[in-house]
């Protein structure tokens, strides 16, 4: 072995040395974080049971709430209140949330009138929402939501802890065929497995608004969103950035305390969707920065190494090697997190996605970044 070695050029001794860093750093990710998801175990945990306040935003979510509204309503917990925030809706969502009000003595509207002047925002509705909820606990999730038990109320519940703040929930999607479905529920529940593991760690860092309880004080006692007011997505991840930390955060992994919701059916609209999304990435604290950037840069070097050295070397049983090792260790953890969110046979696309995805989000970052410097332009 060092025979061969001490023969080989720079150019092989640096594209060798820069997979082996990239491959160690892959592998203490996936060690030291992903990996928590293959050993952490759901249990059923007793808990008294706080009265909750559920909160969901609708605007122009008449389909939606008729489909989904009822499996909030009709959950199997004794005390909670479901407050939908009507946000200048334009279609008859006004109309079914009049018909299920006259059916459901729990559930309370509270409208926004549309203004055509100003365009306030989801964060508006949450925090209207918010001051309309009569419980500190409140429970969020989206129009377009349906949790997949009667009892995720309860289960999200009994993580309400004295010293806990925040409650990170599981958000899936719903399963549908063809390939960019699979793209979709794989990237979500690569974000859940990042989230959850890192809080594990003591990192928590996000959550995501499909699933995320907190208390109503803590809320108003950091200000809201008043740090992000002017950015459109944050509502959920940049408010759990802000307030987390080790000791007051929790997740509930039980399944039946998930949610599915409708997925985009075409590219466009979920890249659209993702590049609103990924806007948020630059306000997360410096440490989640870098700990989340970091492995996203050891990705890009994995890969970029790994067909350098299998083209332009005879080094390929090293690459080999190097890349079955960190292959086999994915394929054991997607498993484990596919079984752990019941998102079957996602697993199977891995590899494939683990490559894709990281190409798109640096698209959507390098657009993201030539779209703030047009603004800056016109600005100035």
């Amino acid at each position: 072995m060092l025979a061969d070695i001490s023969g080989l050029s720079i150019f092989e001794l640096f594209t060798i040395g820069v997979f082996l860093l990239a491959l160690f750093v892959q592998l203490f990710y996936y060690l030291f974080f992903y990996l928590r998801i293959a050993f952490c175990k759901f249990k059923d945990k007793k808990n008294e049971q706080f009265p909750v306040s559920v909160i969901i935003c609708a605007k122009d979510e008449a389909q939606n709430l008729e489909n989904f509204l009822p499996s909030v309503l009709e959950q199997n917990y004794p005390d909670f209140e479901v407050i939908v925030v009507n946000d200048g809706s334009e279609d008859e969502t006004a109309d079914v949330l009049k018909r299920f009000d006259n059916k459901y003595k729990h559930l309370y509207v509270t409208t926004i009138p549309k203004n055509n002047r100003f365009r306030q925002g989801k964060k508006l509705a949450v925090t209207i929402g918010l001051k309309a909820a009569k419980n500190e606990w409140v429970l969020l999730t989206d129009a377009d939501c349906e949790p997949v038990s009667k009892n995720w109320i309860s289960k999200m519940q009994t993580n309400f802890k004295e010293n806990t703040d925040i409650v990170l929930g599981y958000g899936g999607y719903f399963k549908r065929k063809g390939f960019l479905n699979k793209l979709i529920r794989f990237d979500s529940l690569f974000i859940a497995l990042q989230y959850f593991t890192f809080a594990k760690a003591g990192i928590p860092y996000m959550g995501v608004g499909r699933n995320l309880a907190y208390r109503k004080s803590v809320f108003f006692k950091n200000k809201g969103f008043a740090s992000h007011l002017k950015i459109k997505s944050g509502d959920d991840d940049l408010l759990v950035n802000k307030i987390a930390h080790k000791k007051n955060t929790a997740i509930e992994l039980s399944p039946e305390s998930f949610t599915r919701s409708i997925p985009e059916t075409s590219f466009s609209s979920w890249y659209y969707q993702k590049k609103r999304h990924l806007t948020t990435g630059k306000y997360y604290k410096f440490s989640h920065k870098l700990v989340l950037g970091f492995e996203i840069f050891s990705r890009f070097l994995f890969y970029l190494s790994l067909i350098t050295g299998l083209v332009f070397t005879n080094l390929w049983i090293y690459f080999t090697a190097g890349f079955l090792i960190r292959f086999l260790l994915q394929l054991i953890i997607f498993y484990a997190a596919s079984v752990k969110f019941k998102e079957s046979k996602v697993f199977y696309f891995g590899i494939i996605f683990d490559f894709i995805l990281p190409l798109i989000n640096f698209i959507i970052i390098l657009s993201n970044i030539r779209l703030r410097k047009r603004r800056n332009g016109f600005a100035n």
